[in-house]
Parts: structure tokens; sequence; C-alpha cells
């Protein structure tokens, strides 16, 4: 833990999806910011060898409870709950099967709320609550071929907001983060399936204004911003971290 950055001490943090990609990165970022942080995940994967992994699937209601109440049995208390689970969807409106759009609901967007709804009593009694979502860009801007995947994060944004007002007054503050694209071992199992996966991962960073894809590691930063009891006035906020894609309109690179 670094001193400078302690402003989680004392608290306990639930990362779901925590065993890889983004999730892992929030699981150490947090640890180093003073938290004990339990991960959530369906494998061991890549989390800190520290950090207890607890291994059950968001779409499946009781093994979610059995692992909140796991989480408060051994520490005590539940501060923050990052919702980071999630997949991916490739494909226009007519390309995903009924069935993968229903897997893709489940995950991406009951799977938060079976998790919060299992946290929530115990949120309630914590001085310093917090809910962060991992979103996407693509609850806010068209990208071509996600429209299932931006259908999920779409109400992945609304049911934050919505949240946040229902849980304002108990004293949750709930929030999400809006990646661009990221360089995650999802992006990565997207680019073996190209024909060319090096055009393929130069045009997606052709298409960042930064000219980079956006680091597991970034994205974490943000979602530990927003839980920390040092933001303790924002609440229903959407903090975008995608290199300008968003926002920015810049000319081509000559």
């Amino acid at each position: 833990m670094d001193p400078a950055r302690a402003e989680f001490g004392g608290l306990v943090a639930l990362v779901t999806g925590g065993a890889s990609g983004i999730g892992a990165a929030t699981v150490a970022e947090l640890q180093a910011r003073g938290a004990t942080v339990f991960a959530l995940d369906r494998t061991a994967g890549q989390a800190p060898d520290d950090v207890p992994v607890l291994l059950a699937d968001v779409t499946d209601t009781a093994a979610v409870e059995a692992a909140v109440e796991e989480v408060v049995r051994r520490a005590g208390r539940l501060d923050v709950l990052v919702n980071n689970a999630g997949i991916g969807a490739v494909g226009t409106v007519a390309d995903n099967s009924l069935e993968e759009w229903q897997r893709t609901l489940d995950v991406n967007v009951l799977g938060i709320v079976r998790v919060t709804r299992a946290a929530l009593p115990h949120l309630r009694r914590s001085p310093a609550a917090a809910i962060v979502s991992t979103c996407s860009v693509a609850a806010e801007i068209g990208l071509p071929l996600r429209a299932l995947y931006s259908a999920t994060k779409g109400a992945v944004l609304s049911l934050t907001r919505a949240m946040a007002a229902d849980h304002l007054r108990e004293g949750i503050r709930v929030c999400c983060v809006n990646p661009g694209t990221a360089d995650t071992p999802w992006v990565d199992r997207l680019l073996a399936q190209a024909e060319d996966p090096a055009a393929e991962r130069a045009a997606l960073e052709a298409r960042q204004p930064s000219g980079r894809l956006v680091t597991a590691a970034e994205v974490a930063a943000a979602i530990a911003f927003l839980a920390s009891p040092d933001s303790g006035a924002t609440t229903g906020t959407a903090l975008t971290v995608d290199g300008g894609l968003t926002g920015l309109r810049l000319p081509p690179r000559s």
C-alpha cells in the first residue's frame, strides 16, 4: 500500500470480473490505495496472488448471493462494489441470435442487478458506500457492428443514473466509467479473429484521437477515483476514459 494513496484504508471492496483485464487492474489499484479487495470471477485468472477470488458467474443468483455473504463473513463489511463483469458481442441488430442477445443482456445488465441487490443491505451500513460499474462509450455514440453490445451498455448507463437517484439518500453513491477501446484480453481475442490482426489493431488505434488504445490501468484509476471517499460529492456521473473518441474531432495526421 502506498501511504500517499491510502484513502481506501479500512474499506472493503468487491470487484466482479476481477481476475482479468480492467477488473484485475482495478483490484490492484484499490489494493494499492489501502482497500481490502475481493475478486468475483468464473476463474482465478490474473488476480493478484494475495487477493481472494470468489468463484461465481454473475448470471447465477445463488452463487452471487453466496459470494457477497462470504465477503462480509470474512471482512466484516462491504463498502465498495465495482460491477465490471461483462462480455462483448459483434454484429448488426440482425447478426446475433436471440440466444446471444439474452446471454449478453443476462451478463452485462442483469449481472449488475444481481450483484447490486445482494450488496445493498451491506452497503447501506457503510459510511463510504459506492457502486461503480464499467459501462462503455458505446452507450453514447454509434459504433458499427456493436448493436447488441451497445444496447446492453446503454442500459448500464441508464441503470447507473436511476440507482444513483434511488440510493443517494441512503448514503450510497452510484457512478460508471465509460472506456473507449481498451487494450484488454477481450480485444485481443477479437483481433485474433480478424483476417489481418495487425491491420485491425492499427485501425482501432487510429480511431482514437490519442492514437493508441486505452490501458486497463487508466480505466482502473478512473474507477478508483469515482469509488473513493474523497469523491463524496460525485454521484450519477459517467466518467469517459476514451482517448478523446467521444468528444474530439481532430484533423487527420499528416
